[in-house]
């Protein structure tokens, strides 16, 4: 009698160890499938107007707190922290957002650390749209000239225009005898290639021929006068 309830007994406490050890494995199960996960996390580049954000996203629906933390990329290295902020997920998912005026094609590393479930990267690392967000404004187009419209008649050059001025004749270029001799230093020549005083100097013999004439017929008719007496 005493050994069968001895037997009970041990039977019952093993079925107690079972029971526990299920319990213990359930919760331990249950626990890991709450608990924080990098899958949970992802990142995205938008724009707010014409600035460039970047927005991260936590379903977690235990809601343990994590720190996201996102840098700038340049040649595999980190160029630029853009900034830190904490997010507490949610099952419909919570998202915090990073003002940076990203540019086209950038790379960004995004780093989130919660307790003791995740300190590591989302990975890929984001990459940016190819376009950015403020678009640069086109130069005006430019006006082509206006094309002159051409005259029902078409106005002469002004050498086919005005008449060519009459040439002077021989009689009025040559300078008449007894003109006003030009000032001195102008070696002004008539056509012919005699100097403009010709006719002065013509004169001038003249007169001193008629005062030698009269000089030579007022000396014979002294003598002759003499010659009488």
């Amino acid at each position: 009698m005493a050994v069968l309830s001895v037997s009970r007994r041990a039977r019952a406490v093993r079925v107690l160890g079972v029971v526990s050890a299920s319990a213990a494995l359930a919760l331990g199960t249950a626990g890991n499938a709450l608990a924080c996960d990098i899958s949970e996390f992802s990142a995205e580049a938008k724009c707010d107007g014409d600035k460039g954000v970047i927005t991260v996203t936590d379903v977690d629906p235990a809601g343990i707190p994590a720190t996201v933390t996102v840098y700038l990329q340049n040649n595999g290295a980190d160029a630029k922290k853009v900034g830190t902020h904490v997010v507490k997920g949610s099952r419909e998912g919570t998202t915090i957002t990073f003002t940076d005026d990203w540019k086209p094609n950038s790379e960004y590393r995004i780093h989130v650390k919660a307790a003791r479930y995740v300190d590591e990267d989302i990975k890929p690392n984001l990459v940016t749209p190819a376009t950015a967000c403020k678009k640069e404004e086109e130069p005006p187009a430019s006006t082509p000239p206006a094309t002159p419209t051409p005259s029902a008649s078409p106005s002469k050059p002004a050498e086919e225009s005005e008449s060519p001025a009459p040439e002077p004749s021989q009689s009025q270029s040559s300078s008449p005898a007894g003109n006003v001799p030009a000032p001195a230093g102008d070696s002004n020549l008539a056509e012919t290639g005699a100097d403009s005083n010709t006719g002065l100097i013509a004169g001038i013999a003249a007169a001193l021929v008629a005062v030698g004439g009269g000089a030579v017929f007022f000396g014979m008719r002294r003598r002759g006068t003499n010659s009488d007496n």
